[in-house]
């Protein structure tokens, strides 16, 4: 128990000395009582009995010493009793006795107050200490936050006027703490959504419901030259009856981490477009798909439209010449503005890049350019093009990319976005450069491909001829179907008139696809050409075959099938390289395919070929073909073969008749592999 303290003479009134306001008294429970001069309780309060537990029945007549002091406190309870009968005012931290038998800390006054027969008595006020203690903690942290907060703090009345506002907000709004007392916001910050806000604010007071981060943004004096964003949260200000004393407001200024997220959903973003251009551009090898596909992932991710030009002289099959040479051919173009004029600017049209102009300096020098509102006229050098300079106006900015790959100038891409769309800044500048970039490399594998196929396909075309020589005592007939319009493989078949009305009959594979297939291909029928007219036989041939392909190199293999039909005979030698089997059809329509040895594959080394004497009556047939007709996902060898017997039997009205109808039902749509078929009838 503390020392109680003196503090002064008894003052004329005691009764209107504690009479505190009503807000006290809400914050602070205070306990009043008041003991005659024989130490009797005679007055007991409501906030007494809720404090201490005693109702006023309880307490009133009894003496207060037996009641309330505890054991020991007896002596120092009559001491106290006799200063303030003395006229002394004692102020202690004393522990009264609760009704339940435990002791309650509290903080009092004791004070002089006669009785209504002139007799001394006293008046005690009491406080619980851990109340006192609270309060005490409460507000010293609240003026802590109030002046240490880098949050900016203020309180505000129910008419939304400051009461208070800490340094922290004083700061953000350029406008000292002071000044900020007795004004509404739209007063002191009229440069920001003042109005919505203050709406916000009215919505608590009447809801009774904090709001939390509200949105709030503009510019103060304490920064006139940059817009900030401030999030701001509203709690009501209750007493202690729960009635609305105002609000409490709290903002963050957020400037610098919402760009810090911007910044981070833009690098996002831009990871996330060059991951998906690495799926979406360059799935073909077709120059203008390619460029489609480079134009849909510019527009309107990056631009508000995307031109691809690619100079016509790196797309000439051969050595370009001067009418080509400066001249670009627009592949692709997207507009994402429906006033744009397409019909100026389709793909497929053609221009002269003017000497010193742009867009030659541009492809010529390698260096991208940007260009911003009026200048970019300059992307239209024709004076005619009068549509297009008055389109060239509505954008707000554009650049000027070239192509390059492999150290070779291809040609350049132009992005543009209006003016209502911020220009391209540097983050925008380096993602379309990427983009671009990785867009030359598949432009150029495109256009080497393509020169590829192009010079397979001529030189298949010519190496294989698809018109068949007339023999005596044969009907022919060959078909040849690559697996797909982009590449050539190395199925082939000939026919060779031989001595004596005999006839060569050849087919073969070559392994792989692709000009270097072709050129082997082409090789070999020559090698058979120059050697059956020379009446060799065909185990032998075969050997010759091998022999070089060997030359070739490890890698090369081939399969072929080298037939002799003799009409004075009537019957046909066949020996094989690792080709499947020939069918046979008799007169009678019966199906066989060639049991023989089927050979190893040139090119391998074994040089194992055996010769096998087929007869071939009048009416007969000798079907050659590559394993592209008879083999297919999910079934094997024999189950191709039944399939081709199956087709075999079908009647058709001539040999081309019953071959298309062969392929018809042999082959899927698409064919998986390149087919070559070769039928021969003996007359």
């Amino acid at each position: 128990m503390d020392t109680p303290r003196r503090t002064g003479q008894v003052p004329e009134r005691p009764l209107e000395a504690v009479g505190y306001a009503g807000v006290l008294r809400e914050l602070l429970p205070i306990a009043l009582w008041r003991e005659d001069a024989d130490g009797r309780i005679v007055e007991w309060s409501l906030a007494a009995q809720d404090l201490l537990g005693y109702r006023a029945e309880d307490v009133l007549d009894r003496p207060a010493s037996a009641l309330l002091v505890p054991e020991g406190n007896r002596a120092l309870a009559d001491e106290l009793t006799y200063r303030v009968h003395s006229g002394e005012t004692v102020v202690g931290t004393l522990s009264v006795r609760h009704r339940g038998g435990h002791q309650v800390t509290m903080e009092m006054w004791i004070v002089p107050a006669a009785g209504p027969d002139g007799r001394a008595g006293a008046m005690l006020i009491a406080v619980e200490t851990s109340q006192v203690l609270r309060m005490r903690d409460s507000l010293a942290a609240l003026e802590s936050l109030f002046s240490q907060s880098p949050i900016g703090l203020a309180t505000l009345g129910t008419d939304l006027r400051f009461l208070r506002v800490n340094d922290a907000l004083a700061r953000m709004n350029g406008v000292s703490a002071a000044e900020h007392v007795g004004k509404r916001l739209t007063e002191v910050v009229p440069g920001v959504n003042a109005l919505a806000l203050e709406s916000t604010m009215q919505e608590v007071l009447d809801r009774g419901t904090a709001v939390v981060d509200v949105r709030r943004s503009g510019r103060t004096s304490a920064d006139p030259h940059r817009e900030r964003t401030w999030s701001c949260s509203y709690a009501p200000l209750l007493d202690g009856a729960g009635r609305t004393l105002g609000l409490i407001a709290s903002l963050i200024d957020i400037t610098e981490s919402q760009q810090a997220e911007r910044d981070a959903e833009r690098a996002r973003r831009r990871f996330a477009l060059l991951a998906e251009a690495g799926t979406r551009v360059g799935t073909t090898l077709d120059l203008q798909q390619t460029s489609e596909e480079i134009v849909r992932m510019l527009v309107p991710q990056l631009a508000d439209s995307a031109d691809v030009q690619l100079l016509e002289e790196v797309m000439a099959p051969d050595e370009p010449t001067d009418a080509v040479h400066g001249v670009v051919r627009r592949m692709a173009a997207l507009f994402a503005d429906p006033a744009a004029p397409r019909a100026k600017l389709r793909p497929g049209l053609t221009s002269r890049l003017e000497q010193g102009s742009l867009y030659e300096r541009v492809i010529t020098e390698g260096r991208p350019t940007n260009l911003y509102r009026s200048d970019v006229r300059a992307l239209v050098t024709d004076p005619r093009a009068d549509e297009l300079r008055a389109y060239l106006m509505s954008l707000g900015s554009a650049r000027l990319v070239p192509l390059v790959a492999r150290g070779k100038a291809l040609g350049a891409i132009v992005v543009t976005r209006l003016r209502s769309r911020e220009p391209f800044d540097e983050q925008d500048c380096v993602l379309i450069d990427e983009l671009a970039a990785r867009a030359a490399l598949n432009i150029d594998n495109a256009l080497m491909y393509t020169r590829q196929r192009a010079a397979a396909l001529t030189l298949q075309r010519s190496l294989t001829n698809s018109a068949l020589p007339d023999v005596p005592g044969l009907d022919l007939t060959g078909r040849y179907l690559p697996a797909s319009e982009h590449d050539v493989g190395g199925d082939w078949y000939d026919v060779i008139a031989l001595p004596d009305n005999r006839t060569g009959l050849v087919i073969g594979d070559v392994m792989g696809h692709g000009i270097h297939a072709a050129a082997v291909m082409g090789q070999l029928r020559a090698a058979v050409r120059s050697l059956a007219r020379h009446g060799i036989r065909p185990a032998r041939m075969l050997r010759s075959l091998d022999a070089v392909v060997a030359d070739m190199g490890e890698d090369q293999m081939a399969t072929c099938v080298y037939a002799v039909h003799d009409p004075a005979t009537g019957g046909c030698l066949i020996a094989r390289a690792g080709h499947p089997p020939p069918a046979v059809v008799t007169p009678g329509g019966a199906i066989t395919f060639l049991d023989g040895s089927p050979g190893t594959p040139l090119g391998t080394g074994g040089r194992r070929f055996a010769t096998e004497e087929v007869p071939l009556p009048p009416g007969s047939l000798l079907v050659l073909y590559t394993d592209g007709l008879i083999e297919a996902r999910g079934s094997d060898l024999d189950q191709g073969l039944d399939r081709l017997a199956r087709a075999l039997r079908r009647p058709a009205p001539s040999l081309a008749a019953l071959c298309d109808g062969v392929l018809e039902q042999m082959l899927p749509h698409p064919a998986q592999d390149d087919v070559a078929v070769l039928m021969a009838r003996p007359q």
